[in-house]
């Protein structure tokens, strides 16, 4: 009879994680035939995006450690000059996208892996990919719109061609800055300017709001290209966020105006309390109890118990964000918290169209 205790370590052993090894250039090159290249200068790249080596990947594990048996005493001296604080030559890379690989500085790489430098100094030669598949198109196309552009802040889009309509963008932008200065402004100082002035207030209101949330897999430059698109160049109707209209006017330069009288990005009319009232059935004898469960809410502002159809009455004073309708908000919130404790037998919401209050009450 086999000894099952023997069988579970063996098994373990067999299945440990192996240690990887670091990521082949020449591999990757054909891979993604990345042979057009151009010569990026020096430049400060994130240690984490080092991902492989262009002759010695066989030599270190993923985390750049030496592997047993390889000769360290580079590594040693190289260790001494960081311990002591002596500047070291900048690494030389090869960049295929986001990925880079070393051509001259593995032992530094290493010493900054293992000391948790975040960037390290290089020099980049980044080679671009061919292969026709929607990536790399959307990565050349990236790319194309960062030289334009000069903006060193990554724009991350998904879907192919929203890079183009960004440059109409601001190289309309740019027309109208020339009109208000009275005098040429370069493509570049236009993009910064439409950067901060235009493209990160709209991120801004996106990512405040709770669009992102109904949209997982896409940016906030995705949402910001779309919504900008059909507000300024198409100016269609959208079936969500009823108060857009408030907030982003239907001209680009008409919203830089605005948001360019506000401190920050803080938007007061994006916040919007709105009140309702339910009216709650319940299951007999259950009054009370439900009561003090809906009353520990923090929206329920009063709660009464009345005779007739309907058992209780509730009031509600909620906030939403400027893309959501009052009766979205507020259905969601009745079908998660209120119809979803054991007892209440149905509901029916009431939201005022108009209100009117008397001084100090």
């Amino acid at each position: 009879m086999k000894n099952k205790f023997f069988d579970n370590i063996l098994a373990g052993w067999r299945d440990r994680p192996r240690k990887r090894k670091l990521k082949s250039f020449r591999e990757d090159q054909e891979m993604e035939g990345a042979f057009d290249a151009r010569d990026l200068g020096l430049k400060e790249v994130e240690v984490q995006k080092i991902v492989g080596s262009v002759g010695r990947y066989q030599d270190f594990d993923s985390r750049f450690r030496l592997k047993t048996g390889i000769p360290s005493e580079r590594l040693m001296k190289v260790k001494q000059a960081a311990r002591d604080g002596k500047p070291l030559p900048p690494i030389s890379l090869y960049q295929i996208k986001d990925e880079y690989y070393i051509v001259d500085g593995n032992h530094r790489v290493s010493v900054a892996k293992e000391r948790g430098w975040k960037t390290i100094h290089a020099h980049i030669l980044e080679f671009l990919p061919s292969r026709k598949t929607i990536e790399n198109v959307l990565y050349r196309e990236k790319i194309d719109f960062r030289d334009k552009t000069g903006l060193s802040s990554p724009i991350e889009l998904t879907e192919v061609g929203q890079y183009s309509y960004l440059l109409e963008q601001i190289a309309e932008h740019r027309q109208s800055l020339e009109e208000i200065n009275g005098a040429p402004v370069s493509f570049q100082d236009a993009a910064k300017d439409w950067h901060q002035t235009i493209f990160l207030p709209f991120v801004s209101i996106i990512q405040k709001s709770r669009l992102a949330e109904a949209f997982p897999n896409r940016t906030g430059a995705d949402l910001y290209a779309y919504i900008s698109f059909h507000q300024w160049k198409k100016g269609r109707g959208r079936r969500y966020g009823i108060g857009l209209d408030q907030i982003i006017p239907k001209n680009m330069e008409e919203f830089r105006a605005k948001m360019a009288e506000k401190k920050g990005f803080e938007f007061p009319e994006m916040k919007h309390l709105m009140t309702a009232f339910v009216l709650i059935s319940v299951k007999a004898g259950e009054e009370y109890r439900i009561m003090e469960k809906i009353f520990a809410l923090q929206e329920v502002k009063e709660i009464y118990d009345v005779p007739g159809e309907f058992d209780l009455i509730v009031k509600i004073v909620m906030e939403r964000d400027w893309l959501s309708s009052d009766s979205e908000v507020i259905g969601y919130f009745v079908y998660k918290h209120i119809r979803r404790i054991p007892g209440v037998r149905k509901t029916q919401t009431l939201i005022p169209t108009f209100t009117k209050h008397k001084p100090g009450e």
